[in-house]
């Protein structure tokens, strides 16, 4: 086999998956997974083969964008059938871990009444046996809590479900995550191995220094057949810019949604990582741009378009540090975001609100995030001060400013902010759209659709502008990208109220002498070190 000296083509893009459904998070980390296969994609994949028709016209709808309608023609119709009826005989482990979950929320509903939890024990499914614990609140309510680092050591959780895709970005929008499997196709290369597969980091690594294919199918554990179809993935030069490192000064660069990268010559900080594989397209940062080494990760929380598996994966050896928000431990809708990462074979750490991680020149500080996830406790959740390049810079993500009292705090603690970068998603989803498969009992639609995941709306974030005294205000694009479709799944006009907002919100900025944008693509601030 050729010894040439090869780099990753830089528009190669990957699709974890898990059961061939996208690895999110709740489908990955194994509570939620057991739930989402059980309870929404079972179901969902059973009422594709019911109506194909139906669910491939719906699906290509942009009325019904981001509904969980399955983008499969009806003439593979019999591949989805072969995929259900090999989930129901290898994951029925799975399966029934999430029917004894339900059993042992119902059970925990109608027999724990504030008394000596002690006798219920005996009554939870075998399942379950040494991997719950009951619990009371103050107001005698009660709940599971599972002990997720032994979950993964559990029957409900296997890498066995975990394979790869491999292919080149062609530009067209890929299906709904969240509706439609990954179907094998002749131009994708199918590995079947576990995301912390060392392969895998070998495999990105060669963007930024050369390999061989050899030395790459080794790694990867190829066959003939997939080693031809890696061979297409490389090329013999690199596209990577000049600029993606800075030697004086200080930069901050917006990649979309709600992804910056932040850079001084001493360090370099990336937080909530999505990124456009697209290296055809102009007017947007790819991986040809990304620095070689990222010092710190950061993530706000768990929601798809923020902790996004293709793009992690692809930083494999190049980060020193994620830092997450510290779970709540055992909540069953509110998954370790760290367990959920090393899973991947990423170094990962957690941080609890006020948490400060110092470097040289500066300091991140985890600050509360309020609202967002549909009124559920979930901690998992968090936004962030960053001292860098002689400014300080607020990391808002989706927080929702329902309480600004909490800004003038955080104002008291760490001081004033220079430039705020906000999410105003105000009229987000509402609960059952994300969380659906995780509720054990009927929830009504009125009281579902009344909890929204929303950010904030103009008065909130001109509070927590105003609270913090930000001299500068930057929005998220919030989805407006266009080629992250496949995740965001949403769809703007001019009369939509999320648009009308953050136009209200912008007059507020004028009035006030606070400098304002809308951020789309693309945007770099760049200012003397002091």
């Amino acid at each position: 086999m050729s010894e040439e000296r090869l780099f990753l083509r830089p528009n190669t893009i990957i699709e974890p998956l898990v059961d061939r459904f996208y690895a999110s998070m709740y489908a990955t980390a194994p509570v939620t997974a057991t739930m989402s296969l059980a309870f929404r994609l079972i179901p969902m994949l059973e009422s594709y083969l019911q109506a194909p028709e139906w669910h491939y016209k719906g699906s290509r709808d942009p009325k019904f964008r981001g509904g969980f309608f399955v983008n499969v023609d009806d003439k593979r119709k019999d591949e989805v059938q072969a995929l259900l009826t090999a989930i129901r005989r290898d994951r029925a482990g799975m399966i029934r871990f999430a029917e004894a979950i339900a059993e042992a929320e119902k059970t925990v509903r109608a027999e724990a009444t504030g008394y000596d939890l002690r006798p219920l024990y005996p009554k939870l499914p075998t399942e379950l046996a040494g991997l719950v614990e009951v619990t009371y609140d103050t107001s005698n309510n009660p709940s599971l809590h599972f002990q997720e680092p032994l979950v993964y050591k559990s029957a409900a959780y296997t890498e066995d479900r975990q394979s790869v895709q491999l292919s080149v970005e062609t530009g067209i929008e890929r299906p709904f995550v969240m509706s439609t499997p990954r179907l094998p196709s002749p131009d994708v290369l199918e590995l079947k191995i576990p995301f912390r597969h060392p392969g895998l980091e070998e495999l990105f690594l060669s963007r930024i220094r050369p390999t061989t294919l050899s030395a790459l199918r080794a790694a990867l554990e190829l066959d003939d057949a997939q080693a031809a179809q890696l061979a297409g993935l490389l090329v013999p030069e690199s596209a990577l810019h000049g600029d993606r490192h800075v030697t004086s000064g200080a930069r901050i660069r917006y990649w979309g949604h709600a992804c910056l990268l932040m850079q001084t010559p001493d360090v370099t900080i990336m937080t909530d990582p999505f990124i456009s594989a697209d290296t055809d397209a102009t007017g947007r940062y790819t991986y040809n741009d990304l620095p070689d080494h990222i010092d710190y990760v950061i993530i706000t929380h768990g929601h798809s378009d923020h902790l996004v598996p293709e793009t992690l994966l692809q930083l494999r050896g190049r980060v020193g540090t994620f830092v997450v928000p510290r779970t709540s431990r055992g909540n069953l809708a509110d998954p370790s975001l760290a367990l959920y990462l090393k899973s991947y074979g990423l170094p990962a750490i957690e941080v609890d609100d006020f948490d400060e991680i110092a470097f040289p020149g500066g300091k991140i500080v985890a600050t509360p995030f309020f609202g967002e996830h549909a009124d559920l406790d979930i901690r998992a959740k968090s936004t962030y001060f960053i001292s860098l390049g002689g400014k300080s810079i607020y990391v808002g993500a989706d927080s929702s400013g329902v309480d600004p009292v909490l800004y003038r705090y955080v104002r008291r603690h760490l001081g004033k902010v220079d430039i705020a970068f906000l999410g105003m998603e105000c009229d987000g989803a509402p609960l059952n759209w994300q969380y659906q498969p995780f509720l054990t009992q009927p929830l009504p639609k009125k009281m579902a659709e009344s909890r929204k995941m929303s950010g904030s709306d103009a008065d909130q974030a001109g509070e927590i502008v105003n609270e913090l005294g930000a001299e500068e205000v930057y929005i998220y694009a919030m989805g407006e990208e266009s080629w992250l479709g496949h995740v965001m799944a949403t769809s703007y006009n001019e009369d939509s109220y999320q648009l009308q907002q953050i136009a209200k919100f912008e007059t507020w900025c004028s009035n006030r002498g606070v400098k304002f944008a809308h951020l789309l693509d693309q945007h770099e601030w760049h200012w003397p070190h002091p």
